[in-house]
């Protein structure tokens, strides 16, 4: 290693190492919590492969125990993982160009016959690794003490956010708009402490955003009940928050209570023969959706990176700093 490389490596190595330690400290403390995960539901005969969603058949004392032990612990660990992208834009991001711009320290290193193209992509090329290595090993950590308890009874599911914006290629893309975001906040603001704070609400919001436009991405499935039968099981599904009855057309009639349980109401097979209705419907996000939410998003954080990367190449190329 040498050269510029070296450089970036001399004024990054302290946070790569703090970075890497706090990685296998956090490593360490997951195998020890898994292994005692699956030492409780081998000793205590959980059959977790029916015990998927909150209507699974192995709902015993001992099943809801170990989520109610483990369930918190998991929520840390996700949003640690949901966190770090956060925290890789507002304390590395922000601080790569923006502390030099501030200080004047770049002008010493082009003093040195290295060009500003050069200089900076040996100090983001090394940040941009390091904070793919570590997110995605973060990210990988959350599934494997997930997964044997993914989507049961009253755990976490593939649609909460301490598990959704913790693992997958998003967990990897988000980090690397992090990164980039608090880069270009450093750059066009050269100020540490502001490009801090334009990265802490570019990257918040970006996500608040997402979270809460993420179904519109795709259509629910729609799940029908002939007569008054019972409805299908949600299971490990995401429910849309939409249902209601079908009349003798076919229509979706979206009012729930049109057929209102109570004293002195018709009970449900009077009153739906009574309105016409010819059975019971309602939507959901089946668990297959994880992966198109996921590629859907991954997709906008890493297009979204790759402008602002632009950006920054441009300003860079014409010298404005």
């Amino acid at each position: 290693m040498k050269g510029t490389l070296w450089l970036a490596w001399r004024q990054q190595r302290t946070l790569i190492l703090v970075g890497a330690a706090l990685l296998v400290a956090c490593a360490v403390w997951v195998a020890f919590q898994r292994a005692d995960m699956m030492a409780y539901i081998s000793d205590h005969h959980i059959d977790t492969a029916n015990c998927k969603g909150w209507d699974g058949d192995c709902r015993s004392d001992a099943a809801f125990r170990l989520l109610d032990d483990y369930n918190d612990p998991m929520r840390a660990l996700g949003t640690l993982s949901a966190a770090l992208p956060v925290l890789i834009g507002i304390f590395w991001g922000a601080p790569l160009l923006g502390r030099e711009l501030e200080s004047g320290t770049w002008k010493l290193a082009l003093t040195q016959g290295v060009g500003i193209r050069r200089w900076f992509l040996s100090r983001f090329s090394l940040a941009l690794c390091c904070s793919v290595v570590g997110s995605a090993v973060l990210a990988a950590l959350v599934v494997w003490w997930w997964e044997p308890v993914s989507n049961m009874l009253n755990g976490l599911y593939w649609h909460d956010g301490y598990i959704f914006n913790a693992t997958g290629p998003v967990a990897v893309a988000s980090a690397v708009f992090g990164l980039v975001t608090g880069t270009a906040a450093g750059l066009l603001l050269r100020r540490t402490v502001a490009a801090m704070g334009a990265t802490l609400v570019a990257v918040v919001g970006l996500r608040v955003l997402l979270n809460a436009v993420r179904h519109d991405w795709v259509s629910p499935v729609i799940r029908r009940s002939q007569g008054d039968t019972p409805r299908e099981y949600i299971g490990t599904a995401q429910s849309a928050g939409d249902f209601g009855f079908i009349d003798r057309a076919g229509n979706l009639v979206h009012d729930p209570a049109a057929c209102a349980w109570g004293p002195g109401l018709p009970d449900m097979k009077t009153c739906m023969a009574q309105k016409g209705f010819t059975g019971r419907f309602y939507k959901v996000y089946p668990a297959s959706d994880f992966w198109v939410f996921q590629w859907i998003e991954t997709a906008i954080f890493l297009g979204l990176a790759a402008a602002l990367l632009a950006l920054i190449c441009v300003v860079l190329r014409r010298r404005v700093v």
